[in-house]
């Protein structure tokens, strides 16, 4: 039978908030067994690149990354918001290790296809090299992934963290059985976005489908839900979406996903 391992992504609003942030990573830290956290860092980004100057460009919600753009990101992401998180996290005895893909080749991209839009240094997650990441995790280091990875010829790219969360799940399913969270300041998928009560507990992909189509879910919610069921239908044992005490309360509501 596989060990468990806990894949938990955080979200941005989060990592914004210094006393959510605290409180997620406190209850992290009590999270039992082998576990990996994922972080973006967009909002920050933003900020800092404002700072300098740098105009963001978004384009329906995703940013477009010129070579100004990454250079801010790799900054914030890998350095800024990385490291304060294994700091704290230093601070909670959880032995954690920050890490882009690049760092023991663990996450191999490619540079997202031109369509309608160029988002210029995108990648999509071609490749995770579960069997290093694994070192770590039984050398008992917790791996705290921010949403960089590169392609293996020197170039970095600013990547989804949703997808990263769900494709290190994916890859490590081949070694552990493998739970999926994604918290963010809500309490699961909602209904009604006005109302954090209106939780949706269980959803199957067939639920999903229809409430896509009726338009169901802001912008922010789709790639998640994508993510989640590829993470499924690819040997991930359950996904989790609901806010930060869902990794530690099984009580509260939260949204549970199956195929």
């Amino acid at each position: 039978m596989k060990e468990q391992l806990s894949i938990v992504k955080i979200g941005g609003n989060v990592i914004e908030d210094v006393a959510a942030l605290q409180s997620f990573l406190e209850h992290f830290s009590k999270l039992e067994g082998k576990k990996i956290l994922v972080h973006g860092g967009g909002k920050r980004a933003t900020h800092v690149a404002s700072k300098l100057g740098i105009a963001s460009n978004m384009v329906n919600g995703r940013r477009i990354t010129d070579a100004d753009t990454l250079e801010v990101i790799t900054m914030v992401y890998g350095g800024l918001v990385n490291k304060n998180i294994v700091a704290k996290l230093q601070g909670l005895q959880v032995d954690a290790i920050g890490l882009t893909g690049a760092d023991i080749n663990s996450i191999y991209s490619e540079k997202r296809p031109v369509k309608d839009i160029d988002y210029g240094f995108v990648g999509d997650v071609k490749r995770v090299n579960h069997k290093s990441i694994n070192k770590l995790i039984e050398a008992d280091f917790t791996p705290v992934f921010c949403a960089i990875t590169h392609d293996k010829n020197g170039q970095l790219f600013n990547t989804n963290a949703d997808t990263i969360a769900s494709e290190l799940a994916i890859g490590l399913s081949e070694l552990y059985n493998v739970e999926l969270y994604f918290c963010f300041e809500k309490n699961g998928v909602l209904k009604s976005v006005a109302d954090d009560n209106s939780v949706i507990e269980y959803m199957d992909y067939g639920t999903y489908e229809q409430l896509k189509h009726q338009g169901a879910f802001h912008d922010g919610m789709l790639p998640k839900l994508a993510n989640s069921f590829h993470a499924i239908a690819s040997g991930v044992s359950r996904v989790f979406i609901g806010n930060p005490t869902v990794i530690s309360n099984k009580n509260q509501k939260f949204t549970t996903l199956y195929l």
